[in-house]
């Protein structure tokens, strides 16, 4: 019997047209959007746009009298630097705490929140992507329109149900939280940010998970496993660039919020804007001092972005909506 080579013959010639055809698409995309003057304009902008920072980097290493009669440019003619700002920076504070004790309340309350977040909805984003349940997409729709829910509407009626907890009829529905009053409690700055944070969270997470191959939760399914070990074994690991990107954004908006943790965070538990907020002095007049402490505070939020920044490009555009 005939052996029949059914091995594909690969045409060396057509091979060599089909990588020209493919390089000159590529220069006339590359052409179209690529623009010298768009280059220049974006370049531009971006010095202008750093111009500022700058003088605040260098403003935080001049000496306080030198800040006070003259301005951050004047460096290039008569430098003249100090380390002492950031030093006073950290054992100063417009409240009883200093910058250090509310650094330190700033990870305290960033890094629980964060991880609380995305534990809870990563589990709800799997839920409604692969758990089928009566009602699902109306709950789904429902969580998703928490976010126009203006975060100023809700903080007086949160504050009350943490301190006066919530009673119908008689029923105690739920308690107050007696730890507010506790020296050092962060239990309700954590509940409101967790709460504030999960309806973003299980959008972005359910839009990337509800677009994985079901054929993967199939073959899954048949070997044996279960909701919990596909949670943790396929989905977790193949989600971890949306994770991480919403990791970035979660993170820089507690540490940078001033609103959320004054109103919930007893005054010994204050996170860093509060303290930076008036590090400046009565009359502004330490300005110096606050330049000095800004710099303080944005070294977490880089640390945490360029040791994530390779998961962000590919997981924001993996958690946005899919055409």
């Amino acid at each position: 019997m005939a052996t029949v080579d059914t091995t594909p013959r690969f045409d060396a010639k057509e091979a060599r047209r089909v990588a020209r055809q493919t390089r000159k698409l590529e220069n006339e995309a590359h052409k179209k959007l690529t623009s010298k003057t768009a280059t220049i304009v974006a370049i531009a902008i971006a010095v202008v746009w750093t111009i500022p920072t700058l003088g605040l980097f260098v403003t935080s290493f001049r000496p306080g009298a030198d800040s006070s009669v003259t301005g951050w440019w004047t460096v290039f003619v008569d430098p003249n630097f100090t380390l002492s700002n950031y030093a006073t920076a950290l054992t100063s504070g417009g409240t009883a705490l200093t910058l250090a004790d509310s650094f330190i309340n700033s990870l305290a309350i960033t890094i629980p929140v964060t991880v609380f977040a995305v534990a809870v909805a990563a589990l709800g984003a799997y839920a409604f992507a692969w758990i089928p349940f009566k009602g699902r997409g109306f709950l789904f729709v429902a969580v998703f329109a928490l976010q126009i829910v203006p975060i100023q509407m809700t903080l007086v009626p949160l504050l009350s149900l943490f301190s006066r907890g919530l009673t119908i009829n008689g029923v105690a529905i739920f308690p107050g939280l007696a730890m507010r009053d506790v020296d050092h409690s962060f239990a309700t700055v954590w509940i409101a940010h967790t709460i504030f944070a999960i309806p973003l969270a299980i959008f972005l997470l359910h839009n990337f998970m509800a677009e994985l191959p079901s054929e993967l939760m199939e073959a899954a399914r048949v070997d044996g496993a279960g909701h919990g070990q596909i949670f943790f074994r396929i989905i977790l690991p193949l989600s971890m660039p949306v994770i991480a990107s919403y990791v970035i954004f979660q993170f820089i908006w507690v540490w940078n919020d001033l609103l959320v943790a004054t109103i919930f965070a007893p005054s010994s538990s204050l996170p860093l804007m509060q303290t930076l907020n008036s590090l400046s002095g009565s009359w502004g007049d330490q300005w110096f001092l606050q330049s000095a402490g800004t710099f303080i505070s944005i070294v977490v939020p880089l640390i945490v972005f360029f040791a994530l920044q390779r998961f962000f490009v590919r997981g924001l555009l993996a958690g946005a909506t899919k055409g």
